[in-house]
C-alpha cells in the first residue's frame, strides 16, 4: 500500500476541527494528525484504526489494538479516528469500509486491513507491520545511534587504499581467524587476492591468450584482466569455452578459477547467473 495513498492534504490543519473524536491518548482528529501520525510515525509505525460508535465489531476491534499497544511497550502507537466528524482523514486514507486499520512508516501507508478480525490475526499483522520496519525509523527516542565502524575493518580499508594489499590481506585473514563465519571479511579477502594477482598482469595477456586459446595459463591470466577492466562477460565466456575443450586436471583446473570470479559478484548479477548456465552445459 505504500505510496498508494496522498496524505500531504492532512500536513496543514484547518482552523477548526470537525468535530470530537473519542476520549483518550490515542485520538486522533484533522487538527492534530501530522503530529499524531504523519511525524511520530517517522519514529515509530502508527496503526491508525478508523472505526464508528455505531459498530461493535470496530469497538471490539479497538480494544484489541489497546491490548497488543500496551504489551508492545511502545514499539508503535495507535491513533483512533472517529470516521463521522472526521471525513478528511477517512478519505484521505481511501477508507472504503468501517472499521479499517491502517499502519503508517514514515509518513507513508504501509499496510492495511479492513473489517473485524480475530485477535490472533490481528496480532499477526503488527507483527509483520513491526518486521518490516524494524531498524528503518528513529525509533522512539528519536534519531538512532550512528553505526560505529569496525575498527579491524577499517584498518584493512586503509591499507587497501594506501595499495598495501599484503596488509590489507593480513588484516582481513586475522578477522576470519576470530570469526570463522564472518561473510563479509571474506568476500573482501577475495576481492584483495584477486587485485594482488590481476594488478600484476600484463594487459597484453589478452592477446597472447586469443592467440593460443588453449593455452590454460594464458587464459587465466587474460580473464583476470579482463574482469579487472570491468569486463566480465568476456572473462567467463574465454574461460567456458576452454572448459569446452580441456580435460583432466586442466579442466579442473580452469573450472575452478572460473568459480573464484564468479565470487566476486552477486550470484543474482544477471552476468554470472548466464555464465552459470553456460558452464553447466559445457561440463555435462
Amino acid at each position: 500500500m505504500s505510496g498508494a495513498v496522498d496524505l500531504s492534504g492532512l500536513k496543514q490543519p484547518p482552523a477548526a476541527a470537525g468535530g470530537a473524536a473519542t476520549p483518550g491518548d490515542n485520538a486522533v482528529t484533522e487538527a492534530n494528525f501530522e503530529a499524531k501520525v504523519l511525524r511520530r510515525s517517522m519514529q515509530v509505525p502508527v496503526v491508525v484504526a478508523v472505526y464508528s460508535q455505531r459498530s461493535q465489531g470496530s469497538i471490539d476491534l479497538l480494544h484489541t489494538l489497546e491490548r497488543y499497544q500496551a504489551a508492545d511497550g511502545g514499539t508503535w502507537d495507535l491513533a483512533t479516528v472517529e470516521a463521522e466528524p472526521n471525513m478528511q482523514i477517512v478519505q484521505a486514507l481511501g477508507v472504503k469500509g468501517i472499521p479499517t486499520v491502517i499502519a503508517v512508516a514514515g509518513g507513508q501507508p504501509l499496510a492495511d486491513f479492513e473489517g473485524a478480525q480475530p485477535p490472533e490475526q490481528v496480532r499477526q499483522w503488527l507483527d509483520a507491520v513491526l518486521d518490516a520496519t524494524a531498524g528503518k525509523l528513529e525509533g522512539p527516542g528519536g534519531a538512532p545511534e550512528p553505526e560505529v565502524d569496525d575498527p579491524r575493518f577499517t584498518a584493512a580499508e586503509d591499507a587497501l587504499a594506501e595499495g598495501d594489499y599484503a596488509g590489507a590481506e593480513a588484516a582481513y585473514e586475522a578477522i576470519i581467524a576470530e570469526e570463522p563465519g564472518n561473510e563479509e571479511a571474506k568476500a573482501a579477502l577475495r576481492q584483495v587476492r584477486f587485485l594482488t594477482r590481476a594488478q600484476a598482469l600484463d594487459p597484453a595477456v589478452i592477446a597472447t591468450a586469443d592467440a593460443t586459446p588453449t593455452e590454460v595459463a594464458a587464459a587465466l591470466d587474460a580473464a583476470d584482466v579482463e574482469v579487472l577492466e570491468q569486463r566480465p562477460e568476456a572473462a567467463f565466456e574465454r574461460l567456458v569455452a576452454l572448459v569446452r575443450a580441456t580435460a583432466g586436471d586442466d579442466r579442473t583446473t580452469v573450472r575452478t578459477r572460473l568459480l573464484e570470479l564468479f565470487e566476486l559478484y552477486d550470484k543474482a548479477d544477471p552476468t554470472v547467473v548466464a555464465a552459470r548456465r553456460k558452464l553447466a552445459a559445457a561440463l555435462y
